[in-house]
């Protein structure tokens, strides 16, 4: 049975528009109309499409707070990675559901109405398989359902230490899969959600893994760390005489369905070639900032017509405004000027809003997923801008999945609930 919502303002493909009907029949939008007097429930606010989480890693949100103690070295992402693989060997398979469930619903809280689950977290502490292979896999699936996010599922295959064929560590070792047992973990149904191929980067997979997996998995989205650290460029020069995108592009054809993470340090030649490509680079410059990465030359990319997207990678803050706003921000702070990434046509924060959504809209066809803002009395593009440069999560009225309110007031609906798990969780894993 179809129902209807009418939004008082909504941003859709031809621009801003008042009094919008959407028609919703099992989620998905079949007609957007003017207001004709029919029965459809009233949504107050200012009605703009979620946006895509490209990247996450949903358990280390119950890192956050554990990592920001500076060691006796200079830190940096390899010495984070270590705290990271220790944290790891604690965690459950009730522990990873009770941990994505809050991280899904404080996304949804935030404006991202779908998310992109890089997931390597496969294996018992010792490695070893769990009777079911798929599930720490399925955990995820439940979790996502259970908060109500739309998914991609991104079981990540992960082969080796590093370059050039170099053991994994002990903390490596849940994440580590054959070919053979890859492709079990690619069986995982996601009812209602979408699962794709994550080659985990360049040094934890082999070429010819890399060509197996693009191969055997040829359709549905494909997700791959790349360049985020300058030792990565230089150990991937050293092994094998070219740059990681380079040496990713001239190994498997690198189209639409692909996306790049971090990137961070693409050379200009890169950045041509996968905007050529019309590969997508999933920036997280939350964590990029967390981890000291560095930043990625987005100018070059929109001046080439490249695509961008936003994650919020390690959980550490989880909010789709900041995102966007550090992105702005690293630009403005290296090269001192103001409404970088913005253009003539739109506020800045429009710009960025536009160029994260990817394909997502308010439109015929595509799911009922929309944010519902407190523009604070303002309209149009300023409520855009309010939101990303001033109010952050806090403009964030309610949130409609397929259709469905799953959040209202700013609160997810099974907040409460899902928090008491999370922290008995985390009690568990801190007292371990």
């Amino acid at each position: 049975m179809a129902s209807k919502l009418h939004l008082e303002t909504a941003l859709l493909p031809g621009g801003w528009a008042t009094d919008v009907v959407l028609t919703v029949e099992h989620g998905t939008i079949v007609a957007i109309g003017a207001s004709g007097g029919d029965a459809a429930e009233r949504i107050h606010g200012i009605s703009v499409p979620g946006l895509p989480n490209l990247h996450s890693h949903a358990f280390q949100r119950a890192m956050a707070g554990l990592t920001e103690r500076r060691g006796a070295a200079t830190d940096s992402f390899w010495t984070w990675r270590e705290q990271m693989y220790r944290f790891v060997d604690r965690l459950t398979p009730d522990d990873l559901e009770a941990i994505a469930a809050l991280a899904y619903i404080e996304m949804l809280e935030a404006g991202f109405t779908s998310v992109a689950e890089f997931h390597y977290l496969h294996h018992q502490p010792d490695g070893r398989p769990y009777d079911n292979i798929g599930e720490m896999s399925e955990r995820i699936v439940t979790a996502a359902d259970t908060a109500g996010i739309g998914l991609i599922l991104l079981p990540v295959f992960y082969r080796q230490g590093g370059f050039g064929g170099q053991p994994a560590t002990a903390g490596q070792r849940r994440f580590l899969n054959t070919r053979e047992s890859y492709a079990r973990l690619m069986e995982t149904r996601v009812p209602g959600g979408t699962i794709g191929i994550a080659p985990h980067s360049l040094r934890a997979v082999t070429l010819d893994d890399l060509t197996w997996a693009a191969t055997t998995f040829p359709k549905g989205p494909a997700h791959i760390h790349i360049s985020e650290q300058t030792r990565e460029v230089d150990d991937c020069l050293a092994a094998h005489g070219k740059r990681p995108i380079d040496l990713l592009m001239d190994t498997v054809e690198i189209d639409a369905r692909w996306f790049l993470i971090h990137a961070t340090h693409a050379d200009a030649g890169e950045i041509a070639r996968l905007a050529t490509a019309q590969a997508t680079v999933g920036l997280c410059p939350i964590t990029e900032a967390n981890l000291g990465d560095g930043l990625f030359d987005v100018p070059a990319l929109l001046a080439r017509n490249g695509r961008f997207g936003v994650g919020s990678d390690s959980n550490v803050r989880i909010s789709a405004a900041d995102e966007l706003r550090t992105l702005e921000y690293g630009q403005r702070l290296t090269r001192r000027e103001r409404n970088v990434l913005g253009d003539p046509t739109r506020s800045t924060g429009r710009r960025l809003f536009e160029a994260a959504l990817g394909p997502n809209a308010l439109a015929v066809g595509q799911g009922a997923d929309f944010v519902v803002l407190d523009g604070s009395g303002l309209g149009g593009d300023a409520a855009l801008d309010h939101w990303i440069f001033a109010a952050d999560n806090a403009a964030v009225r309610s949130v409609y999945c397929r259709g469905v309110p799953v959040v209202q007031q700013g609160r997810h609906k099974d907040r409460d609930g899902l928090l008491a798990k999370y922290r008995n969780a985390v009690s568990r894993l801190l007292s371990a």
